[in-house]
């Protein structure tokens, strides 16, 4: 059974791996180009930020990462191991990131997606969020959405 948890340093090295299965068929997509995911430093956002981990049976298979900010919670991260997709893991981590913005105070949530990512874009749009922008940020072809929470 799928549980989330709050995230240690000890995670960071397999919350590294999870975002290498999750972002790697991204990379042909985006031309070569490694998704930031893949590359964050981990133990920086589990030690500075709020940061969750699914996991199954001992093992993590996802993870969360939200970075309040005065208007808005910021969803900066979450990702699912391939094997795990369609296991609900995904599903207990977004409803747990609007559970940490509404505790916060926070009216919405705001995140960004690459424009490469279209299942992850069919996926927000199917939960809630809405499309407020697109830009080119640090190399990157970003859609920005949020939602509002009730």
């Amino acid at each position: 059974m799928i549980r989330v948890r709050r995230a240690t340093v000890a995670d960071a090295p397999a919350m590294a791996d999870v975002a290498e299965q999750a972002y790697a068929p991204y990379v042909e997509r985006m031309h070569g180009v490694r998704p930031a995911p893949m590359d964050a430093d981990y133990a920086g956002l589990v030690r500075d930020g709020d940061a969750w981990v699914a996991e199954d049976e001992g093992e993590v298979v996802g993870f969360l990462t939200l970075v309040p900010e005065r208007a808005a919670m910021h969803l900066d991260g979450v990702a699912v191991r391939p094997s795990y997709h369609g296991a609900g893991a995904g599903r207990l981590l977004l409803t747990l990131a609007e559970e940490r913005a509404r505790a916060a105070g926070h009216g919405r949530i705001w995140l960004y997606t690459n424009e490469a990512m279209v299942e992850s874009q069919r996926l927000y749009e199917r939960i809630g969020y809405v499309e407020t922008h697109r830009a080119e940020q640090d190399g990157y072809r970003r859609i920005f959405y949020e939602k509002e929470l009730g």
